[in-house]
């Protein structure tokens, strides 16, 4: 082979990869603004248990955190590690969690439900993982990649949306921990700040 040919596999590669971690237009999409109600909180969805729930119903006294998140995101897999203890936080501070995956168009592509059940048992997950079919809820809520976070209180008003924290690589490299600290403000009858950060992510897999 050629130093040229090699050179463009060399860089070809190294885009691709690059590609992965880099972040990505928004949908054209409303999305939730800070005291805007949970919309569409009655609508059904089924949890990777078989259990068949609604947002009001997963929601507890101190309010709702939503994650929309997948399977096959790079994103979802580097910032993982940190799914279960700020579930565990905010269930134990009576906030309701539950993870959607929305990704429609790719069901047949690492995002079924069975695709779904082995990621939760394989992760351990300690909240809801439910199918967004349509991606109904992502689209109300305005979401556009994963993950994409939306606390609400206990009014179901949202007070914070956006990244988990600021080092999506290495949770022990975080400076600002967004989530946790709203969580904690949240609880505590403290200002949230900031209210809204940019959500790193994969683009959401629209239905066609």
């Amino acid at each position: 082979m050629k130093l040229h040919k090699i050179l463009y596999v060399i860089l070809t590669t190294v885009a691709v990869g690059l590609a992965a971690f880099m972040p990505v237009e928004d949908k054209s999409a409303d999305r939730l603004e800070i005291g805007a109600q949970a919309p569409l909180t009655d609508v059904e969805v089924t949890d990777v248990s078989g259990k068949v729930l609604t947002l009001d119903e997963v929601a507890e006294k101190n309010g709702l955190l939503v994650n929309f998140s997948c399977n096959t995101c790079p994103w979802v897999k580097a910032w993982e590690d940190r799914y279960n203890p700020i579930a565990d936080l905010a269930e134990e501070n009576d906030i309701g969690v539950i993870a959607l995956n929305p990704n429609a168009a790719i069901r047949d592509g690492g995002e079924s439900m069975e695709d779904m059940k082995a990621r939760a048992e394989a992760s351990g997950y300690s909240f809801y993982y439910a199918l967004d079919e349509g991606a109904k809820l992502a689209e109300a809520f305005g979401a556009t990649r994963t993950p994409d976070i939306f606390l609400f209180n206990g009014d179901m008003e949202l007070v914070y949306t956006g990244a988990i924290d600021d080092d999506a690589k290495s949770a022990e490299n975080v400076e600002q921990h967004y989530l946790k600290d709203a969580i904690n403000n949240l609880v505590a009858g403290n200002k949230i700040n900031p209210t809204t950060t940019k959500a790193l992510g994969c683009t959401i897999k629209w239905p066609k």
